[in-house]
């Protein structure tokens, strides 16, 4: 018998800690809305140069720039494991190829009020698909 096989040995702890407790319904509500609002960013901005999103950080007080892929996979993590790991930022990323999340909802926003505002509707003589 080794010093470790009955209950009075030492206690190490679990194998495996606990992890984060899985999200609210609310909450994973609220990271699949993101997850399709960074796909509109991404399609409207990644192709004027936009490389990703950047975040403030209020565990070190720092701005991080996530490019699209990484902010994507952090908030699948995020659905996944209730939590998103440590991940290193980009070797001297250049600040004027990320926006805020703010900015990017904004542009969105501004996309589809103008597109909205061109489409031709009724009281302009034109026809809507809605209308047949």
């Amino acid at each position: 018998m080794t010093p470790f096989d009955d209950a009075s040995g030492p206690d190490f702890g679990p194998l495996d800690p606990p992890g984060q407790p899985p999200l609210t319904m609310e909450e994973r509500a609220g990271v699949l809305d993101d997850l399709a609002e960074l796909e509109v960013f991404r399609t409207l901005l990644e192709p004027t140069g936009i490389k990703g999103i950047v975040v403030d950080c209020p565990d070190c007080d720092e701005e991080h720039h996530v490019d699209w892929a990484l902010m994507q996979a952090n908030l699948r993590q995020l659905l996944d494991e209730g939590q998103t790991g440590r991940h290193e930022p980009p070797f001297d990323p250049n600040p004027d190829d990320y926006v805020s999340w703010d900015y990017a909802s904004g542009y969105a926003d501004g996309v589809a009020a103008t597109a909205e505002h061109e489409e031709p509707t009724g009281k302009h003589g034109g026809r809507h698909a809605r209308d047949d």
